[in-house]
């Protein structure tokens, strides 16, 4: 039978980068992996004793939290480079927003369309763990994406409904 309480598609854990300082004096990069649903304080604060850190090219280990001096988030982007992708000085442009060019189709825009959705759909995000600030620009490039597409395929709907009459007329 079907295990109704499972969700195949959701991953158990979250690969946060971090930078580890050891009590010895030594350093690591790699990637944290945080249970979904928690920080990497929760990870770091929790009950447990260890915490489970991939070094960038070498194998899963788990690291006594006893032995860390710091751990610090890397690649996080900074809420004014974010905010400032958002802001358009060049007016609103949908062929750019799209990456079309001024005579694309119905079936390239359409193409183009699906592909930046869901790349930036917020469904897609849901259950990672992301900061606000990166949070609100996912949800403004989907707003843009989506108006991008209603102001190029309303013309090109209307076009396609002027050349196909609806209903003709059996000659008498």
């Amino acid at each position: 039978m079907f295990d109704r309480n499972k969700v195949d598609n959701i991953p158990e854990q979250t690969a946060v980068p971090v930078e580890i300082a050891f009590a010895d004096g030594t350093a690591a990069k790699g990637k944290m992996l945080v249970p979904v649903g928690r920080s990497v304080a929760d990870a770091l604060n929790g009950t447990g004793s260890f915490v489970e850190f991939e070094p960038y090219g070498g194998d899963k280990s788990y690291l006594a939290k006893a032995q860390l001096a710091s751990v610090r988030l890397v690649g996080v982007p900074k809420a004014p480079n974010l905010q400032a992708r958002l802001v358009d000085v060049d007016g609103f442009d949908p062929h750019r927003i799209l990456g079309l060019s001024a005579g694309a189709g119905r079936d390239e825009l359409r193409a183009a369309y699906f592909a930046l959705a869901k790349a930036y759909h917020p469904d897609r995000y849901a259950t990672a763990e992301l900061p606000q600030e990166v949070r609100d620009y996912l949800a403004a490039m989907a707003r843009r994406i989506n108006a991008a597409h209603a102001a190029l395929e309303a013309p090109q709907k209307r076009q396609a409904a002027r050349a196909e009459p609806i209903f003709t007329s059996a000659g008498r």
